[in-house]
């Protein structure tokens, strides 16, 4: 039985200006920063045997606080497959705005939904399709091998893997909200089977 920690990035710039950021790279802020390290320190002990990360900087970055501070110093594999979202016409632009220009109910539905893409953008459903079977494969051999693992993406990318472990439907995916650098630890095997989740 191995361990493998989700995680989501700490607050980045564009998060912190209320903007729809998806597959641009946005820098961390000092509170972002700040983030990761306190999420180390509500996992004392955590033995991590190998990482990987977005590419995008505040993931790759947040998993570099988050191991430093563990004085966890382990390979940092950074995977394509991991990057956010894309969100189409609507990246860089400002919550708010986008809610006033499509309405609430759609901006709700291209943002939280399993099917529903943003204009020009990916759907859940289709990150998934490029995030699930390279976690299943690759992090799941790494389990197999009784490797605690630290997986450190973007909110998106955490709901697409909670769905997968925890056999959500889409009705219920559509509920989560993955909050910036907070740790969702489960103990599983090399099939995703959990037997506890939590430290």
């Amino acid at each position: 039985m191995a361990i493998l920690v989700l995680m989501r990035h700490g607050q980045s710039l564009w998060n912190e200006e209320n903007r729809l950021t998806g597959s641009v790279d946005v820098p961390l802020t000092e509170t972002g920063r700040g983030e990761a390290i306190a999420a180390a320190l509500q996992c004392p002990g955590l033995r991590i045997d190998i990482a990987y990360a977005s590419p995008l900087s505040r993931a790759r970055d947040t998993a570099a606080l988050f191991l430093e501070k563990l004085g966890q110093f382990v390979p940092l594999i950074t995977e394509p497959l991991l990057i956010e979202k894309n969100y189409g016409l609507l990246q860089g632009l400002n919550k708010e705005r986008v809610k006033a220009e499509y309405g609430v109910e759609a901006y709700n539905l291209m943002h939280r939904s399993y099917n529903v893409a943003p204009p020009g953008g990916e759907s859940l459903r289709e990150l998934g399709l490029r995030v699930q079977p390279f976690v299943r494969q690759v992090i799941g051999e790494d389990l197999r091998l009784e490797k605690n693992v630290l997986l450190v993406a973007h909110g998106n990318v955490i709901r697409s893997l909670i769905m997968m472990i925890e056999k959500l439907t889409p009705e219920e995916i559509a509920e989560i909200e993955v909050g910036t650098a907070q740790p969702q630890v489960y103990h599983l095997d090399g099939d995703f089977t959990v037997a506890k989740k939590g430290l």
